[in-house]
């Protein structure tokens, strides 16, 4: 009996099925994900440049919150978002298959009226949305079901960022910190793979920076340990002030209405005070940055922006609202530490983003994909200290943190 069992798990043909049926499954879903994913980004952008030619449209932003917290209502899909999406991996939860268009036109509306929200939150939904679907039609198994899931994920994020690989490691590792599923490995990396070709086809071009990284020197080496460690810090504050102000607004305005429109009227105010720059995903201040432009303040702005629109019950994501609180403190900090501003805006961009999704493999491939491998170590350096000293803090609440930062045991903790 054991000798049947140990030649049925041996057999290489077995292995080799199982290798096409998941490049196939990868490609369709990759494929689906790539032409959704590249007709989001071209819907954002669209919505961002008519909100800069046509300023008068922030005023609307009360009025686009109720019609987004309508639409919710409507579809039945209230309070469902990236959790779930996270749920569904653990647990086998079902996904609305009418999440992917409400979440799709919901961060659109938020995009256009200057909500302070980024794309990848909807990115994750509206590609594990689609895995999920695709992978029920295909009739995939209880523990089949959950790969195409993170094969949704993978798509979607490499189309928006033009980032494969990181795509592929963040949809593996963001659900349970410290164990991958490596049966996820192809599959998600030929959808990442898939989607990005698509979306370049359809002219999405990929988010890359230009920076200048030194070569490797002790000093610079401190430095860049030392902007880790404070973003650390800046990475807990991001996660306590979203999750803070979220639970405060839902617990002060129980009506999502009321809560939404008081929320869009404020930003409405912040705006015309602070000015545009903390609108939309704040690119553009993200490449100022890089370049080493920054206003000392810009990044607890940005924190400000950000909770209000997620919290008040506008949609998008925080990943990439996180690049820029990582990128402008980083060029401040970076400057006051001696390091070249650009290299500071860089190094922050990314401790700050695995800090707060709790990611450090999938951070150091971001790097590498958005800036070039040249300061690898400067920026492996950064997530790994990052990533220790953020502690059991996150922005994504059903993550699970399998294995504890300080010692070697399972701790099994959701961030908080």
């Amino acid at each position: 009996m054991k000798e049947t069992v140990k030649k049925r798990w041996t057999n290489p043909a077995r292995y080799g099925v199982t290798l096409l049926k998941w490049v196939l499954i990868g490609a369709l879903i990759g494929g689906i994900g790539g032409v959704v994913g590249a007709l989001f980004h071209i819907g954002v952008d669209h919505a961002a440049e008519l909100r800069v030619e046509h300023p008068w449209v922030l005023y609307l932003l009360p009025v686009v919150g109720i019609a987004i917290a309508g639409l919710y209502r409507l579809t039945k899909t209230e309070g469902k978002g990236t959790n779930d999406i996270i749920d569904s991996v653990h647990f086998g939860a079902e996904i609305p298959w009418l999440l992917v268009p409400v979440i799709f036109l919901s961060t659109i509306l938020t995009h256009l009226g200057g909500g302070s929200a980024g794309r990848e939150g909807a990115a994750l939904q509206i590609g594990g949305g689609i895995g999920y679907r695709t992978g029920r039609l295909l009739r995939l198994g209880e523990k089949e079901l959950p790969l195409a899931t993170l094969c949704g994920m993978s798509g979607v994020f490499a189309a928006l960022f033009g980032t494969p690989m990181a795509a592929t490691i963040f949809a593996l590792e963001v659900v349970s910190v410290g164990v991958m599923h490596y049966a996820g490995l192809v599959p998600c990396l030929v959808s990442a793979l898939s989607a990005y070709l698509i979306a370049g086809l359809m002219s999405v071009p990929p988010t890359r920076f230009t920076v200048v990284m030194p070569g490797l020197e002790i000093s610079l080496l401190l430095r860049a340990a030392i902007l880790a460690i404070l973003c650390s810090l800046v990475s807990i504050l991001f996660c306590r002030i979203i999750h803070g102000v979220e639970h405060l607004l839902a617990h002060w305005f129980k009506n999502s209405f009321l809560r939404v429109a008081l929320g869009g009227a404020v930003l409405v105010v912040l705006t015309l005070l602070l000015g545009t720059d903390y609108n939309g995903a704040g690119m553009e201040v993200i490449d100022r940055a890089v370049a080493g432009e920054a206003f000392g303040w810009a990044w607890l702005l940005k924190i400000l922006f950000t909770a209000l629109t997620i919290g008040s019950g506008f949609k998008g994501g925080e990943v990439v609202p996180s690049f820029f609180v990582g990128a402008t403190f980083g060029c401040v900090a970076g400057s006051l530490l001696g390091l070249p501003a650009g290299m500071g805006a860089a190094i922050g961009m990314i401790c700050v983003f695995c800090g707060a999704v709790n990611c450090p493999i999938a951070s150091v491939f971001l790097s590498i994909e958005l800036f070039g491998a040249e300061g690898i170590l400067y920026f492996a350096l950064g997530c790994a200290i990052s990533y220790l000293l953020s502690g059991y803090c996150g922005l994504y609440s059903s993550q699970t943190i399998v294995y504890s930062k300080m010692r070697t045991e399972m701790v099994n903790i959701n961030p908080r």
